[in-house]
């Protein structure tokens, strides 16, 4: 038998009262899983739309006065971390760092175009 489908779910508590549920397929017939994942999106512009409690010295505001993620020079998100590749603000990351999925279409095209998949 073979899985080709895992959905997780993890309970993690808030800097507020409410504790957040959350809930992710990880498509493993893609072949993209954590260790190899190299965060392509992570040089993506993420719009902060909603307060999820990033912290101000990762919220930069573009051209039309919009606050979004920090990027630095080279296109990475200020947030991550080089060595790992891994958020520093996972807890606090935005709203739509939380809706783009590991090895979803939007991931798997993404990875292509930055040349990491075929």
């Amino acid at each position: 038998m073979t899985i080709n489908a895992i959905d997780i779910t993890v309970l993690t508590e808030s800097s507020s009262t409410e504790s957040l549920l959350t809930t992710a397929s990880l498509n493993t017939a893609s072949g993209i899983t954590c260790e190899n994942c190299q965060a392509c999106c992570c040089k993506l512009e993420v719009m902060i739309i909603t307060d999820t409690g990033v912290p101000e010295e990762y919220i930069d505001r573009d051209e039309w006065g919009s606050e979004v993620m920090l990027r630095l020079d080279d296109g990475w998100c200020a947030a991550v971390d080089r060595d790992t590749l891994m958020c520093t603000i996972y807890e606090n990351r935005p709203w739509i760092c939380r809706e783009f999925e590991m090895a979803s279409y939007e991931c798997e095209e993404e990875r292509k175009e930055q040349g990491i998949d075929k």
